[in-house]
């Protein structure tokens, strides 16, 4: 009995073929031996759109300080998908996690030591965790300034929405004037945040309370804002001192 024998195996491409390819990659300048580029990162939207709000000082801030690295990874290892508290769980079970409640910081230290830049680096190393973070930032000063009764503006509702957004940075608190209508508008918003859990970035240039070493003749956090303002950052944030020269002294 004759067995039938296999036909040598055929290239998977002809020579003509193969010549016509190198022609086309030679026309556009490729070069099939040249080494493999590496892959090019993916673009992170979120962190893209985050960018167009970042003042352009901090767009290239990012968090190194030990105690706000920790807290970037509690924040980010808490955040859960959408609609997981709801009464139909599985409906997020695909979407992209979202921040939920977690510890605050207190950020305090010399003027120009970093705290703002940490801040801001702690909201981009969130969303370039891929966290969604709804996140609003404003200076105390200029809050206050956002809260003054004027026609078409219904500042009741706009503290509402301040006050509920997952991830709020309240940068420069106690460097206004002091003023009961001020306490009662930073009181309203930090014992909604501290009741509820939300993440809250406070920076101050002001040490919290005065102690041996505080010179005399400066004004520490209690002096400016109270001691029911005080009461609440104690209870819902872990303090975080800065020390160190004025950055912005030493790049000019």
């Amino acid at each position: 009995m004759t067995r039938a024998r296999l036909a040598d195996p055929q290239p998977a491409v002809s020579d003509r073929l193969q010549a016509r390819l190198a022609a086309r990659l030679a026309a556009r300048g490729i070069d099939p031996a040249a080494p493999v580029l590496a892959d090019t990162p993916e673009p992170i939207p979120a962190l893209e759109a985050a960018q167009r709000r970042i003042p352009y000082d901090y767009r290239d801030a990012f968090a190194d300080h030990p105690a706000v690295m920790a807290w970037v990874r509690t924040i980010a290892g808490a955040a859960t998908a959408p609609h997981t508290d709801d009464h139909n769980p599985h409906w997020g079970s695909g979407g992209r996690r979202v921040i939920a409640r977690g510890p605050s910081l207190l950020l305090w230290g010399n003027t120009g030591a970093g705290k703002t830049r940490q801040a801001y680096g702690a909201i981009r190393s969130l969303t370039a965790a891929g966290c969604a973070v709804r996140w609003h930032a404003v200076k105390a000063v200029d809050l206050f300034g956002q809260m003054r009764q004027r026609s078409g503006v219904d500042v009741e509702w706009l503290l509402r929405d301040i006050a509920r957004v997952p991830l709020l940075l309240l940068d420069d608190l106690g460097a206004g004037k002091s003023s009961e209508w001020n306490e009662e508008i930073t009181f309203r918003l930090l014992a909604w945040r501290g009741e509820n859990h939300l993440p809250t970035l406070v920076t101050t240039n002001l040490a919290p309370i005065r102690t041996e070493r505080t010179d005399p003749r400066q004004p520490v956090l209690r002096d400016k804002v109270g001691d029911r303002i005080l009461s609440r950052l104690s209870g819902m944030c872990t303090p975080v001192e800065f020390d160190g020269p004025d950055r912005r002294f030493q790049r000019a």
